[in-house]
């Protein structure tokens, strides 16, 4: 006896609209319906939707196969990449809204690439070498454990999901971010940057560092690579108390949260 097809389930999107380029538009939530068909995700229905509904839809896809970063956005008040969240994993009403802390272009479209740049020029993600280059040098030989380890730094996407997720990052601009800890704690894990550690504690141990973040974590659990944010944070916390660098307001903090007598202990 053949079983019986399971009807299609009826999905209701409620997608965030606002055009920036317009100064009287007001935000407002737009309703659209969409037949699940299987196997179906956020990219797949969002370009139904923009195809057979409304052309006008803004947000941002590339690569479909989470490794541009891209399709950052707000499902159900989660920050998820639209091309691998599937929709039987979701309710029948499906909320979508663009990801918060960046510049806002359009509907679910924000501008992701100015805020990591801009992270990047302020950590100086880049290897600082003291010596002049030497095109006839020897090409210097890493550890195997050493070079994965810096290589699971380099697995980030810049997606901005763990920037989105950060109630730090939210409300404070000037705060370097999941994203940029973890940038600062691969460069200071790689043998062939030259910098001190007085010259990365100016950069990281302060209020807008590694002492700003709260604990909370929801970068390493909205994190869609998997990245272990929650052991960089603890790396560089750790570095900087040992070194001593944090400033008076700060340690007061760190006691306050207990962090100091871990440390100690």
């Amino acid at each position: 006896m053949e079983a019986t097809p399971r009807k299609a389930r009826q999905l209701r999107f409620e997608i965030f609209r606002l055009d920036s380029t317009n100064p009287s538009e007001e935000p407002r939530m737009q309703v659209f319906e969409l037949e699940e068909t299987p196997y179906m995700t956020l990219f797949l229905a969002l370009n139904r939707i923009r195809e057979e509904q409304d052309a006008s839809l803004q947000f941002d896809f590339a690569c479909r196969s989470a490794v541009c970063g891209s399709c950052g956005m707000l499902v159900n008040g989660r920050p998820v990449l639209g091309c691998r969240t599937l929709t039987a994993d979701l309710p029948d009403v499906i909320r979508l809204h663009p990801l918060p802390g960046f510049k806002l272009i359009g509907d679910l479209s924000v501008d992701t690439g100015t805020w990591f740049r801009g992270m990047a020029e302020r950590v100086e993600a880049w290897i600082h070498e003291r010596d002049p280059f030497d095109p006839d040098a020897q090409e210097e030989r890493m550890d195997d454990d050493l070079a994965r380890a810096i290589y699971e730094g380099e697995r980030c996407i810049e997606c901005g999901c763990c920037v989105a997720g950060c109630g730090v990052a939210n409300v404070n601009p000037d705060f370097v971010g999941p994203a940029g800890m973890n940038r600062i704690a691969r460069f200071m894990t790689d043998p062939r940057d030259a910098r001190s550690d007085e010259d990365w504690f100016d950069v990281v141990a302060d209020e807008n560092g590694v002492f700003g973040c709260v604990g909370l974590m929801a970068c390493h659990d909205v994190c869609p690579k998997d990245l272990p944010l929650l052991e960089v944070y603890a790396y560089l916390r750790r570095k900087s108390l040992a070194a001593g660098m944090a400033r008076p307001s700060e340690l007061l903090q760190i006691r306050s949260t207990g962090a100091a007598a871990e440390i100690a202990g």
